[in-house]
């Protein structure tokens, strides 16, 4: 796992080969930052990462300079490899939830964040649900984006606050916003 840009930029992290996360790639994870730059400024954000497998989204938020990013992660093991790496960066900005993203959305508090990232397992049956999960409960601040990674085999340009679909490889973003 590498972090690509910001304070903690080219360090890389050995994800261990057991995992069962499937990452999002270097290639896909760098254009789809290069096109976020343009529409938020990430300093100072606060950023929600749903279904946070290795951490590689919440590090890349921190090292670009949120304030704050809450990860989501429901397997143990990559909870505890997500924790491993904020002590090793020694970020304290880091709040890891150990837990089922479901059951942290119905739970969820009057919170709501400046960029949301979803990266569920391609299979999980409720995928088409997520994105209406986090759009109904109002999760998005005023201009707020909110950026689910999905494959081809999904179209969410239907749904309420759509603004575009970006490509690389094999790899899907749907982006929301909120004005």
């Amino acid at each position: 796992m590498r972090i690509i840009s910001g304070k903690y930029g080219r360090r890389r992290f050995e994800v261990p080969s057991s995992f069962s996360a499937r990452p999002t790639t270097d290639f896909a994870k760098e254009n789809i930052f290069n096109v976020l730059a343009n529409l938020i400024d990430f300093e100072d954000a606060e950023a929600l990462d749903l279904f946070a497998g290795t951490g590689s989204i919440s590090f890349e938020l921190l090292s670009r300079g949120c304030r704050r990013v809450t990860s989501v992660e429901k397997n143990n093991a990559h909870a505890s490899f997500i924790a491993k790496v904020a002590k090793e960066l020694k970020t304290s900005d880091l709040h890891l939830i150990r837990g089922d993203v479901f059951r942290f959305l119905q739970t969820l508090p009057s919170e709501s964040f400046d960029f949301i990232f979803a990266d569920p397992p391609y299979a999980l049956k409720e995928l088409p649900e997520v994105p209406t999960w986090v759009l109904e409960r109002n999760l998005l601040r005023p201009g707020g984006i909110f950026v689910m990674e999905h494959s081809a085999a999904y179209d969410f340009s239907s749904l309420p606050l759509f603004a575009q679909h970006r490509a690389y490889g094999s790899v899907n973003f749907s982006l929301f916003m909120r004005e």
